[in-house]
């Protein structure tokens, strides 16, 4: 798991090479990250989901033996104009047939199905390919012998998104492999398996009412060991970053848990809360949030941690004859600007997400006391000072764990 530097060069004299790093400090390291692999797999062993993983059929938004048909639209009309707040009418006011659809499926039959107002003003339009649904015919017979009246056996579903999000994902494959070539293509591996393991244990483990925390963290640690080695190689500069990255997650964790606490955060901010607590009794949601903090800021800490660790071994290229305090004071400048930048970050990356929150707390003009009254506004706030808290501390710990690992100072010859 070494890690070996050549002397850089330079002019008017010559360095000394790098002193090799300390056999008991590989060690230690050695040592550290073992127990971080030890202490991943046992989490993996423990949680990993068994037997059956829990569904519920009320989650089914169609009746049994629906199908969705592929159609490609022909024609849209106007939404309907707005109902009045004084109007008694129900019902749209306009011309009879606004806010309809008419799409052409594959056996050449068309259908006219109503749309709502922001799918039309979504850019729909003529030639592009939507899925409809169609009631089985025995569900109209059954309905209609109930005497209830259905307007139409057809009704819009969705608008078919993969030829865009193919075309994106090949773009963004391909800019990745000419950018970073081999380094790129080990991330994009990493990519996929990290992908694999959010769906394949995550999800079927909270599902099956394991702590969320432990399975965020394992989760985070499978994804580190894998992730980091892969995509920048063994290394004793790779393995420090790693443990860099465990003592960030391990702040994120306390900060997310204490934060969830303090502000005694149910889980259920929201509709989808409300129906994953009555589907999925077995799913601890008030812990939910810490889980979904460590998953966000696993990337940012990764980031973070890399950079850092890199920070310090190319200042110690340059200078080797710099001691360690001078070297942690240099990496620490470094550390300030990246911090800075990242925490903003953050944020906006937060408040985008939340965006609609946002427009509701300016539509309201309530007081900002009155606001974090609202579960789900505070919960947002949890996900982003426990991310930013353990970003911040993540970056001191890691330049020290750098520093003390990095090659020790030397004199030029």
């Amino acid at each position: 798991m070494g890690h070996h530097h050549g002397a850089p060069a330079h002019t008017g004299h010559r360095a000394a090479p790098f002193a090799p790093t300390p056999l008991a400090t590989r060690v230690v390291v050695l040592v550290l990250v073992a127990l971080t692999a030890a202490a991943t797999v046992v989490g993996l062993v423990t949680l990993w989901p068994r037997g059956e993983v829990p569904k519920n059929p009320d989650l089914d938004y169609a009746v049994s033996g629906a199908t969705f048909p592929r159609a490609t639209v022909v024609s849209l009309t106007e939404p309907c104009p707005a109902v009045a707040p004084d109007s008694t009418d129900g019902g749209p006011t306009g011309a009879p047939d606004c806010g309809q659809l008419t799409a052409r499926l594959e056996d050449g039959t068309t259908q006219t199905v109503r749309i709502q107002p922001e799918v039309s003003r979504s850019g729909l339009r003529a030639g592009d390919t939507v899925t409809l649904l169609r009631l089985p015919d025995d569900a109209v017979a059954d309905a209609t012998e109930q005497g209830a009246v259905l307007d139409d056996v057809y009704s819009f579903a969705g608008v078919d998104r993969h030829p865009p999000l193919l075309v994106l994902s090949a773009v963004f494959v391909v800019l990745v492999l000419v950018v970073a070539r081999w380094r790129g293509l080990a991330a994009l591996v990493s990519l996929g398996i990290g992908g694999y393991i959010l769906l394949s244990f995550v999800a079927p483990a909270l599902l099956q009412g394991a702590d969320p925390v432990a399975v965020g963290l394992t989760a985070s640690g499978a994804t580190m060991l894998v992730v980091l080695y892969l995509t920048h190689g063994p290394s004793l500069r790779t393995s420090t970053a790693l443990l860099g990255t465990v003592v960030g997650l391990a702040l994120t964790a306390v900060a997310g848990t204490l934060g969830a606490d303090a502000a005694r955060l149910t889980g259920v901010g929201d509709e989808n809360g409300g129906l994953l607590q009555a589907l999925a009794g077995e799913v601890r949601l008030h812990d939910l949030v810490a889980c979904g903090v460590l998953i966000a800021a696993f990337g940012v800490l990764n980031d973070v941690t890399i950079s850092q660790t890199s920070a310090v071994w190319e200042l110690r290229a340059a200078d080797p004859g710099r001691s360690r305090a001078v070297l942690f004071a240099s990496a620490m400048r470094i550390g300030r600007d990246h911090l800075a930048s990242t925490v903003y970050t953050i944020v906006f990356a937060y408040a985008g997400a939340a965006l609609p929150i946002l427009l509701l707390i300016a539509l309201s003009g309530q007081s900002l006391d009155t606001l974090f009254l609202s579960e789900d506004i505070t919960a947002e706030v949890v996900r982003t000072l426990a991310s930013a808290i353990g970003l911040v501390l993540a970056i001191p710990a890691t330049t020290a764990v750098a520093v003390l690992v990095a090659p020790p100072p030397t004199r030029p010859e």
